[in-house]
């Protein structure tokens, strides 16, 4: 059954070229709806232990982070980050002592941000959240191994596709 208004719709079903435009719509409200999903299920585990302080964009920030050493433009890069305030959010998570921040030796004008200990243990906290949201998909039958690589594929060909798309239509 389709997401997508029926007011959007309007006969678009009725051709296999309607039947892809509506699966092709109904593919984008469900990335990001899952987004948001998977955001709300971060913020309940960060509920469960205590952890009120910071929220789950935050939560994934630190998660991203994890080991690395990086400066606030190459959390937007290396795609760590898709919002565009992560000035603020680094801001707030050096404020509350979920990262170190230092300035750059070789340009003074840019910082590098690493996870503080505070910070490591909410890395940890997703980590193992994912490994048994993992291990139930796999058990509950939801996904298996092949499915959850074609759907990676699919999402990262989509990703490059419009990728292009910005890239092109700089040029």
């Amino acid at each position: 059954m389709s997401t997508i208004p029926k007011s959007t719709l309007m006969g678009l079903e009725e051709t296999p070229e309607g039947q892809t435009k509506v699966c092709f719509l109904d593919c984008l409200r469900l990335i990001e709806r899952l987004h948001r999903r998977m955001l709300d299920v971060v913020k309940m585990r960060l509920e469960e232990t205590g952890r009120t302080d910071i929220n789950s964009v935050q939560a994934l920030l630190l998660y991203n982070i994890g080991d690395h050493e990086m400066t606030a433009g190459e959390l937007r890069t290396r795609g760590y980050y898709l919002g565009s305030n992560v000035s603020y959010n680094l801001k707030k998570l050096v404020e509350m002592g979920y990262i170190e921040q230092e300035r750059s030796e070789h340009d003074r004008r840019s910082t590098r941000v690493r996870l503080s200990d505070k910070g490591r243990e909410v890395s940890a906290l997703l980590s193992a959240l994912y490994d048994e949201q993992l291990v139930e998909i796999l058990d509950g039958k939801h996904l298996d191994d092949d499915s959850l690589r074609h759907l990676r594929n699919a999402l990262r060909n989509l990703e490059r596709y419009w990728a292009e798309q910005i890239n092109f239509s700089a040029l």
